[in-house]
């Protein structure tokens, strides 16, 4: 059953205002590794370097993996002006969703990078996180919710205070803040509020329907 849970996301696209949530395919590999070239990038996500072959192979594993969900994060005005265009072009981001507790099925450790340095401070990661949450609430039966965040990251610890997630643990170790956030029947409501704008599309392949 978990196993189709966590690939429920292969085949379906998320439109938002600002964002569109695309499953990670081999097509977005290419951008992804260089972006991950990037030292900034490995520090904030406690990432090594891959090669490009390293890349599609964690790329194949985490499409296999039935404790990970990701989406690749689009622009969505890019999206929406380029239909033509390889997503590639349009590529901000990626958010996740992981099953760290094998115990406690219900909850997931979401986490959001926005790669594209033009993307960042537009609002992407909010509404990106907002939308995975929905879903992880709406589709995966999540109620509780943590981030882990480098001690030096400010604009994510922001973000994630910003939509209620609250300090739980400090580590000097791995020099990173827990944050969680248990998804009251309030906080349901606000969330499916602030992401009743979102539609699902079917995705196919690396194509969805007309823009």
């Amino acid at each position: 059953m978990q196993a189709a849970t966590m690939r429920l996301n292969q085949n379906i696209l998320l439109l938002g205002k600002k964002v569109v949530l695309v499953p990670y395919t081999s097509e977005h590999v290419p951008r992804y590794h260089e972006w991950m070239k990037s030292e900034e990038l490995q520090r904030l996500t406690a990432s090594e370097p891959l090669t490009l072959e390293q890349e599609y192979a964690m790329q194949r594993s985490w499409r296999e993996d039935v404790d990970k969900c990701t989406f690749i994060v689009l622009d969505a005005d890019k999206w929406r002006a380029q239909p033509a265009s390889p997503e590639e072009s349009c590529m901000a981001g990626d958010v996740n969703l992981f099953l760290t507790d094998r115990g406690d099925p219900t909850l997931g450790e979401i986490e959001v990078m926005i790669a594209e340095p033009s993307c960042r401070g537009r609002g992407f990661g909010t509404e990106a996180v907002l939308m995975m949450m929905s879903y992880g609430v709406t589709k995966l039966g999540l109620t509780k919710f943590e981030a882990k965040i480098g001690q030096d990251n400010e604009p994510s610890l922001r973000m994630f205070r910003k939509l209620h997630f609250e300090q739980v643990a400090v580590s000097s170790v791995f020099q990173e803040v827990t944050l969680r956030l248990t998804v009251s029947q309030p906080h349901r409501q606000w969330l499916l509020e602030q992401t009743s704008h979102v539609q699902e599309q079917p995705y196919r392949d690396g194509t969805s329907e007309p823009r």
